[in-house]
């Protein structure tokens, strides 16, 4: 069993893994990291981005972002589609807390717990995670 406090630890230590792999994102706006974890082992991880194939930049010549372009949690459980991990159970390391789209990703991929780093302008993501019995935590 792992204590309150080596839990702290390891929540600061992922989240601080999320944010690294949000340097891999080439969006301008924002850079987002995501990392999916289970038994205190990685099995996933993405940031926001175009999708496979498609240029690598995120928004238009007026700085708006492309509509097709995912965001890191999608690209995250997603990426666990393709692999032979599954994520029941599993936590969710996010550097932005995740909108009501990734929101329904998040509870269907079966993941029991999402901790954030920065609050997303909009908090009905959260609030559908909440009524999902999610376990959702802010951590600065």
């Amino acid at each position: 069993m792992i204590t309150k406090d080596k839990q702290h630890q390891l929540d600061q230590r992922y989240l601080r893994m999320a944010r690294i792999w949000a340097e891999n994102s080439y969006c301008q706006r924002r850079q987002v990291g995501a990392l999916v974890v289970k038994d205190q082992r990685i099995i996933s991880d993405g940031y926001n981005g175009t999708p496979s194939g498609f240029e690598n930049q995120c928004e238009d010549e007026q700085g708006v972002t492309h509509p097709y372009v995912l965001h890191a949690e999608a690209n995250a459980i997603t990426k666990l589609a393709r692999s032979s991990n599954n994520s029941d159970g599993a936590t969710l390391y996010v550097t932005a807390s995740p909108c009501i789209e990734c929101a329904k990703l998040i509870i269907q991929a079966g993941i029991k717990r999402v901790v954030y780093g920065e609050k997303y302008r909009l908090d009905d993501g959260l609030n559908l995670l909440k009524k999902a019995n999610i376990k959702v935590e802010y951590l600065e």
